[in-house]
C-alpha cells in the first residue's frame, strides 16, 4: 500500500468509528481515556500488566474515581471495552494510546523505563496502518528521539507505514468540572497525515481538540503547564515562611490578593508538592536543557523550595510540642489527617505526607495517619516500608490521645469541628480550619 492509502484506510476508520483503540497503561490517565473511547464508540482494549486491575474491570468494577463502575460495568456488557494482559493483541488495535509512569530516578533524572519498555513492546506487533500516541508526560523530543527509533526497529517507517504522534494527559483527579473528554486536547503527529489522523482521532473522543505543529511543541506544552504551576506554588511557599516569621498570615493576604480582577492568579501554600505530575515534570526540562548548556534556575530554584516543605512543617509542629506540650518529638505520638497528595482524592503518588511521616519516623515519633479515602498505604517505590499500615478511625478518644494532628490535606469527608474540640494541639498546613470559621488555641498554621 501507498502512504496516502494507508493514512486514507486508518482516517476512515476512524470516522466509520469502525477503528479499534488500545491504551497501554490503566491508571489515572488511561482508564479514563479508555472509557472515553469506548463511550465515543470505538471497541477499546485497555492493556496492564497488573493482573487483579484487569480481572477487576472485566468484572465490571472502576478503582478510578474518574470512572464509575456503573459506566464501566456498561462499556463492558455492550462489548466496547475490556482490559487484557495479553500484549499480543496490540497487533488488534488501530490506534494505540501510550500511558505509563515517566518517574524520576533517585537522582531526579528521567526514568523512561516503562516508555522504553512499552515502545518495545509495541514494535514487536507493530503494523502497518496503526497510529501510536505517547500520552506521558516527557521531555520535548522524546516521541522522535526515543520511541520513534524502537518503533522503527522492525523496518517499518513512521509517516509511511505507521503514524506516530503526541498528545499530553491534563486530567485532574478530584476536580468534578473537568473531566477527560471535557478537557481541551493538546494534539501533534509527526508530519501531515499523522498530525490530521490524531486530530481526527481525538475529535471523536473529546469535545475539543487543539493542534501544534510538532509533538516537540505539544511535549513543551505540558512541561510548560506544570513549571507554571511549580514555581507558582513554590513562591507562595517561600511567603508562607517569610510571613509567618513576620506574623503575617499569607493566606490571608492571598485571600485578600485575589480580589484583584487582573493582574493575580492565587496559589496556596501546602506541605510540599505531590501527584505525578507537578513534583516530577519540571526536571525533566531541568535535565533536557542540561544537553544545551542552559541552565534552568527557576525550575530547580522551585524544587528545592518545595522539597524543603515537609521539612518546615515538622519544625513548626516541634516548635508548637515543645511550646504548648513540653512534648519532644522522639516522645511524640502524632496523628497525620489526609495521606493523599490532595483533597477529596485517594491519589497518594508523591505525597507529602509520606514524607512527613517519614521524617517524623527517623526522629523518633510514633506516626498513625488517617484518610477516608485511603483504607491502607500501598506499596511505593520510595515507601515501601510503609505499606499496609492501615488508616486510623476517627473519634474523639483517638484525637485526645496523640500529642498533635498535622492537616495535611483538607479533604472535605473530615470532621474539623471534632478534630477541634478534640485534639490537644493542631498544625494546619492547607488553613482548613479558618476556611470553616473553626477557631481555636490549639491550632497553629503551619
Amino acid at each position: 500500500m501507498t502512504q496516502n492509502l494507508v493514512a486514507e484506510t486508518l482516517a476512515h476508520r476512524i470516522a466509520q468509528r469502525t477503528a479499534k483503540a488500545g491504551v497501554i497503561g490503566l491508571g489515572y490517565v488511561g482508564l479514563p481515556l479508555a472509557a472515553a473511547a469506548a463511550k465515543a464508540g470505538f471497541t477499546t482494549i485497555g492493556f496492564d500488566i497488573d493482573r487483579a486491575k484487569v480481572e477487576m474491570l472485566n468484572a465490571g468494577r472502576s478503582y478510578i474515581d474518574a470512572v464509575g463502575s456503573d459506566e464501566l460495568a456498561a462499556h463492558v456488557a455492550g462489548g466496547r471495552f475490556t482490559a487484557s494482559d495479553d500484549f499480543d493483541r496490540l497487533g488488534e488495535c488501530d490506534v494505540i494510546a501510550i500511558a505509563v509512569p515517566t518517574p524520576l530516578s533517585r537522582q531526579r533524572e528521567p526514568d523512561l523505563g516503562f516508555v522504553v519498555a512499552t515502545a518495545e513492546a509495541i514494535a514487536a506487533r507493530l503494523r502497518p496502518g496503526q497510529l501510536v500516541v505517547l500520552e506521558s508526560t516527557t521531555w520535548p523530543g522524546t516521541t522522535e528521539e526515543v520511541l520513534k527509533p524502537i518503533l522503527e526497529r522492525g523496518g517499518l517507517a513512521s509517516g509511511r507505514d505507521f503514524f506516530l504522534a503526541f498528545s499530553p494527559e491534563r486530567e485532574d483527579p478530584g476536580n468534578a468540572n473537568f473531566r477527560t473528554v471535557t478537557i481541551p486536547k493538546i494534539v501533534a503527529g509527526e508530519g501531515e497525515e499523522a498530525s490530521a489522523l490524531v486530530k481526527a482521532f481525538y475529535g471523536a473522543v473529546v469535545e475539543k481538540v487543539v493542534a501544534v505543529s510538532s509533538p516537540k511543541v505539544a511535549e513543551a506544552v505540558k512541561i510548560t503547564e506544570n513549571v507554571f504551576r511549580a514555581v507558582n506554588i513554590a513562591l507562595v511557599n517561600e511567603l508562607k515562611v517569610v510571613y509567618d516569621a513576620m506574623g503575617i498570615d499569607v493566606w490571608e493576604v492571598i485571600d485578600a490578593a485575589a480580589t484583584k480582577p487582573f493582574g493575580y492568579m492565587p496559589f496556596y501554600p501546602g506541605p510540599g508538592l505531590g501527584g505525578h505530575c507537578i513534583p516530577i515534570d519540571p526536571f525533566y526540562l531541568t535535565w533536557k536543557s542540561r544537553e544545551f548548556g542552559l541552565p534552568t534556575r527557576f525550575i530547580e530554584l522551585a524544587g528545592e523550595i518545595n522539597v524543603a516543605m515537609p521539612r518546615y512543617v515538622v519544625s513548626r509542629l516541634e516548635q508548637a510540642l515543645d511550646r504548648t506540650q513540653k512534648v519532644s518529638l522522639g516522645s511524640a505520638t502524632v496523628l497525620i489527617l489526609g495521606l493523599a497528595y490532595k483533597k477529596n482524592v485517594s491519589d497518594i503518588r508523591e505525597s507529602p505526607s509520606l514524607e512527613l511521616m517519614e521524617i517524623l519516623a527517623k526522629r523518633g515519633t510514633e506516626v498513625l495517619f488517617h484518610d477516608p479515602f485511603v483504607d491502607s498505604i500501598p506499596k511505593t517505590r520510595a515507601y515501601g516500608h510503609f505499606a499496609g499500615r492501615p488508616s486510623t478511625a476517627l473519634s474523639a478518644e483517638q484525637l485526645s490521645s496523640v500529642d498533635a494532628v498535622v492537616v495535611a490535606t483538607d479533604h472535605d469527608a473530615l470532621d474539623y469541628r471534632l478534630v477541634a474540640e478534640s485534639a490537644r494541639l493542631i498544625v494546619d498546613t492547607r488553613n482548613a480550619f479558618a476556611r470553616r470559621g473553626i477557631e481555636g488555641s490549639n491550632i497553629v498554621k503551619a
